[in-house]
């Protein structure tokens, strides 16, 4: 009987699985392996509510794959070492597994090749599973990669995604795979109250709610803090409970505004994927210097402590670090905005609030999240590495009546826009009644800090 191995890792779904498609095809059967890398806890990447997540979608995975049949086989240990094992033990001749353009999956993947190899196995990986546009396939003429968003965007949308595949009616497992228990369901401690649960089932659901309910008006919405209008799809991306592919499909049919600009995101995201992997140094170094002489936790540890905790005096800001916490998601908007002030107004360096967001986001992708606080810290790839977002004006903008501040900032829950956003205001009676923290600094001072600092003008 011919065996093969379909290693799982950030694609956990049976719908649009390019690997276990092409390994159902080649063999008699198959084990569908997902590992508990020690290297990834190793190197800090398994944090609470991720764990969290991760154990809901390791259940429904293993239930999807027992209504078909079939059952997944969950290992802890070294990665190489126990899909190895998994092969020798169940005489499967090849593996099949997701491309991952980070330097941690490229040194990972290229030891099991080679351990493979050296057993007269065969490891098979499988392009635009994890994405829609795989890192490297258009790069411009110069370069091998985009450094710019707006050609990158331009030739990505003339690639043609693949067609998308439905999930297998049967997953025949061979009796000798064998597996640990799975994990019980929410059993990591220190994950955020309001973590949302993970897994297939309800990442099919959630996309099918959304483009009933929310698609449409994406593109004038997603910016909207009180309205809470974005897809909250991330974790489910990040995780791979979701295709990016068939997201791609799905609202190319639906068509309009809403649904182009929720698509430009899916290309945001693939953007940032080929600048990390055509410079895998940026996940922890700046892509484009700026020479700047951040302030640390040494320098500035009470601004950033009062950053983390929600009590900078600045209500927009302070709003979206509880809501960090308590769901371990953010807001779109408000991440640009917090990201900002650390990096802008307070003049703190951008890798911790990197690591802050990594340590809460059940979304955290290396990737996304690196990329993006360096574009908020000027030393990514905005093409604008000097602008400033003003909190206050923002929070007119984009929470014009307050809802969102009064929801996670209860201190506040009494007063209207504008004094919701600019508590400071009030008379000092009235406002030390309020128990809020004063601003840890003046935006004016803030700006004029970050200006002489990078020796910019007004």
């Amino acid at each position: 009987m011919h065996v093969s191995v379909v290693l799982f890792t950030a694609d956990l779904r049976l719908h649009d699985h390019p690997p276990l498609r092409a390994a159902l095809a080649s063999a008699d059967a198959v084990v569908p392996l997902f590992v508990r890398d020690r290297g990834v806890e190793a190197a800090g990447f398994a944090a609470p509510n991720r764990r969290a997540f991760l154990d809901d979608c390791l259940a429904d995975l293993d239930a999807g794959l027992r209504k078909r049949g079939g059952r997944l086989v969950v290992r802890s240990g070294d990665l190489v070492e126990e899909v190895c094992r998994v092969a020798t033990e169940t005489g499967a001749g090849s593996v099949h597994m997701a491309a991952d353009g980070s330097a941690f999956a490229t040194r990972r993947e290229r030891r099991l090749r080679t351990a493979l190899e050296r057993s007269g196995r065969r490891l098979v990986v499988h392009d635009a599973v994890t994405v829609v546009v795989p890192p490297g396939l258009v790069t411009p003429a110069a370069s091998d990669h985009y450094a710019v968003f707006t050609p990158y965007h331009r030739q990505w949308a003339r690639v043609p995604p693949r067609q998308v595949y439905g999930a297998p009616r049967t997953v025949p497992v061979p009796d000798e795979a064998r597996g640990e228990p799975l994990p019980a369901h929410r059993g990591t401690g220190g994950t955020s109250p309001g973590l949302a649960p993970g897994g297939e089932t309800r990442a099919r659901a959630a996309v099918t709610a959304y483009g009933r309910h929310g698609l449409d008006a994406y593109d004038t919405t997603h910016d909207d803090l009180s309205a809470d209008a974005t897809s909250r799809l991330s974790a489910h991306l990040h995780f791979g409970t979701l295709s990016p592919v068939e997201l791609v499909h799905r609202a190319r049919r639906q068509g309009g505004p809403g649904a182009e600009a929720f698509v430009r995101q899916l290309a945001w995201r693939d953007f940032h994927r080929q600048v990390l992997a055509a410079r895998p140094s940026a996940a922890h170094a700046d892509y484009r210097t700026r020479h700047d002489r951040w302030r640390t936790e040494d320098t500035a540890g009470d601004d950033i402590d009062a950053w983390r905790e929600g009590r900078t005096g600045y209500p927009v800001v302070d709003a979206a670090m509880r809501q960090l916490r308590h769901e371990g998601w953010m807001h779109n908007r408000a991440r640009l905005l917090t990201a900002s002030f650390l990096t802008k107004t307070l003049y703190v360096d951008w890798r911790i609030g990197a690591a802050h967001f990594l340590h809460w986001l059940v979304d955290g992708d290396l990737a996304n999240n690196q990329l993006n606080w360096q574009w908020m810290a000027g030393t990514g790839n905005d093409t604008r590495p000097n602008r400033v977002l003003n909190p206050v004006t923002q929070a007119r903008k984009y929470d014009p009546r307050g809802a969102y501040v009064r929801r996670w900032v209860p201190e506040l829950a009494g007063l209207e826009a504008p004094l919701v956003h600019e508590p400071w205001r009030l008379p000092e009676a009235d406002r030390a009644g309020l128990g809020y923290p004063a601003p840890v600094v003046d935006l004016a001072d803030g700006l004029g800090r970050f200006r002489r600092a990078r020796g910019t003008r007004p």
